[in-house]
């Protein structure tokens, strides 16, 4: 039987936590509180897959978005674990964001086993890179992601562009029940596809890598949105509440060292959406009257509906 260690008080909560609870914690589905685990999975799917569908059939592909259009971009990055999901079932918010002026990109990117960490980054710096290329009359790239797709925006926020070959111009974040800090993936079984070990929780965990090496942001308006709902577990609660504000520390920490957006010198807000858990959160997106859609449009048009 497992239980749990002894630690200093100071140390993250996950820390006293057994193996079966950890696991419990970070079982996105063992949290919802309305259709059961199995309903919430098959119902998340289906939204997702009749979302794509309608969108495919009802709006212009952005392959066909003339060149040089000045519109602002959403970039969506799919949830899963990073081994399951795919852009053929996410495109929950094209409809309602298309209907208002707004292009949406879903990306793919290759999942574990095939896919590593570093190669999902890599893949997703990529195709931001290349909508820039592309569309380089942008009216702002917006980058949204959901569950394993928000880390792999948020770890955006490090990229060196010019590497890539382009200026981006990266206006916001909607950062949606993240995951930032993998450290507590290392000790439960949703490493095993992706290989997890502790070096890759440290060179692949924006919270960490931000509060180690603060990168400013190019653009002082680009707004981070960090997003959670009220019924995901207290760990991806505190996940999302610790990235926007950073861990608690004593004292004399808080002024010594940084933390990751607040005192990183981001334009952040947090918001705990009601009455939502890890699937609604996302799968609503397909309301045009759904309140984290009107946060959406707001942000990229400020103020302008």
């Amino acid at each position: 039987m497992d239980v749990p260690r002894q630690v200093p008080e100071s140390e993250s909560p996950w820390k006293k936590m057994s193996k079966e609870e950890l696991e419990n914690q970070y079982s996105p589905s063992r949290w919802v509180v309305r259709l059961g685990a199995e309903g919430a999975l098959k119902t998340y799917t289906e939204m997702g897959k009749q979302a794509t569908k309608s969108a495919q059939a009802t709006r212009t592909n952005l392959l066909n978005v003339p060149y040089g259009d000045a519109l602002p971009f959403l970039v969506f990055l799919h949830g899963g674990y990073w081994q399951s999901g795919s852009k053929d079932e996410s495109a929950f918010m094209v409809n309602p964001l298309t209907a208002q002026g707004v292009a949406v990109v879903v990306v793919a990117y290759d999942i574990a086993p095939k896919g590593s960490l570093g190669r999902m980054v890599d893949q997703v710096a990529r195709s931001v890179a290349f909508v820039q290329k592309r569309y380089p009359c942008n009216e702002g790239i917006y980058l949204c992601g959901h569950s394993a797709g928000a880390h792999l925006a948020a770890m955006m926020l490090l990229v060196n562009w010019t590497e890539h070959g382009v200026t981006c111009n990266l206006k916001g974040f909607f950062l949606l029940s993240g995951i930032y800090d993998l450290e507590p993936l290392v000790h439960i079984f949703w490493k095993e596809p992706l290989l997890l070990t502790p070096e890759d929780a440290q060179r692949t965990s924006p919270q960490w890598l931000l509060e180690a090496a603060p990168r400013r942001p190019a653009d002082p308006a680009c707004h981070v949105l960090v997003i959670v709902g009220q019924y995901d577990s207290p760990e991806f609660r505190r996940q999302s509440r610790e990235f926007y504000q950073g861990p608690h520390r004593s004292l004399a920490q808080m002024f010594s060292e940084p933390r990751t957006l607040c005192r990183g010198g981001w334009k952040a807000s947090f918001e705990e959406l009601q009455d939502v858990d890890h699937f609604e959160i996302v799968w609503k997106l397909t309301q045009k009257d759904y309140g984290l859609n009107q946060i959406i449009l707001k942000t990229i048009f400020q103020d302008g509906l």
